[in-house]
Formats: C-alpha cells, structure tokens, sequence
C-alpha cells in the first residue's frame, strides 16, 4: 500500500485499509523499517508528515541523479492519446477514419505518435489512404501481451437507464428550442419591409365635415 500511495500514509488509513488493528501495523512497519534500513536495499522507509513512506537511500543518490538527468518523452496530450486508442482498437486504421470519429483533424497527433514509435504504417486501405497500427514498444509500454489484452471498451456502454436519460434531455433540448406549444415562428419579410408587428399602424378615417343646416 505504500508503493500505492504517492503520499506519506498515516497509521490508520494503513489499518483501515488492511482491516486490522493499529497495533498490528505499528509492529509490521517496525519490522519493515529494519529491513530496509539505510545502505541494506537502495530503499528507505521514513515517517513524513505524519505518515511513512518510501524513499530512496542517500547512498543511491548520485545514480538517481544520473537517472533522472536522462530527457524523459512528455506524457501524451489528450488529442495523442484519443488517436492512439482508435488505432489500438480499429487498428489497421486511416487517417480520415480517426478524423472522422473524433470530429476534428487528428494529422498532428499522428505524426506525434509515429515519432515516437507507439503506431506505424500499415499499408494502405482500397482508396490509397496510410493504414496506421500500434507497435511493439506500444504494448511493453502499457504492459500488454498482446492485442486481445487491451480492455473490453463494452464496460463503457451507457446503461438502459442512462440510453433513457439522455433521450429525455434531448427531447427536452429540442422542445426548449422549438418554443411553447401553439407558438408559431414569425414569418420571414422581404429585405428592406419592416416585419408584420413593426407596419406602420393604418391612418384613421379623416371625418367628413359636417353639413350646414
């Protein structure tokens, strides 16, 4: 649970997890501290901001520094990781198909994950497009086997009641849109006549004099 946690985790949060007494975790984490000791394994364990973690021996800090000085690639943007998702799963795929379900042009993103070796060219499809397919370094870098391992995209069908829900706030949407029932939209004027509510009002009847007796 410690290597889980990015943070220092208190005591209880440990025993809670584990569903066991404080008491029990108290002397695990006793053990724990001797057994990675300073200068036994490269690790450290240490008790920060009122919870233990764990931390690299200062004995491995100059390999550490050597390590982290290396360039590290960036982490993929999300417009790169929705590319590379379509590949995976419809792979071979083309570049007006990934244009197509994701709504926009996808030409930069591609490019990006072809330099960095995560999809390549496959061929070409029936109407001369590139076909694009994930790699080898793409599967040890998400710690797949093979293809088949990657999820089952189905977990991510709405359910009966969210199908409903949203066809409920469609039909709403559409019916805020369209105006009350009855309510008529007003008809188009030619360019340059003012609309029917805007006529100039009809002059009044002028009296006819009266008559002298």
């Amino acid at each position: 649970m410690l290597f889980l946690s990015s943070e220092p985790v208190a005591l209880d949060e440990l025993a809670a997890a584990a569903r066991v007494a404080p008491e029990a975790v108290s002397a695990a984490l006793e053990r724990l501290g001797e057994e990675y000791a300073p200068g036994r394994r490269g690790l450290v364990l240490r008790e920060l901001s009122g919870g233990f973690t764990f931390a690299s021996d200062p004995i491995a800090e100059p390999a550490a520094r050597r390590l982290l000085a290396k360039p590290r690639a960036p982490a993929l943007a999300p417009a790169q990781a929705e590319t590379l998702a379509i590949v995976a799963y419809l792979q071979p795929a083309s570049r007006p198909e990934i244009a197509r379900i994701r709504g926009v042009s996808s030409d930069s993103a591609t490019a990006t994950l072809l330099e960095r070796g995560l999809i390549e060219e496959a061929g070409r499809s029936q109407f001369g497009a590139v076909l694009y397919r994930t790699t080898e370094l793409f599967l040890r870098l998400f710690g797949l086997r093979e293809l088949d391992d990657l999820p089952d995209p189905s977990r991510w069908d709405p359910t009966p009641e969210e199908r409903a829900e949203l066809r409920d706030r469609l039909l709403r949407a559409g019916e805020a849109r369209s105006g009350p029932p009855g309510v008529r939209a007003p008809a188009p004027h030619a360019p340059g006549q003012p609309p029917e509510d805007e006529a100039a009002p009809e002059e009044a009847a002028t009296p006819e004099p009266a008559r002298a007796p």
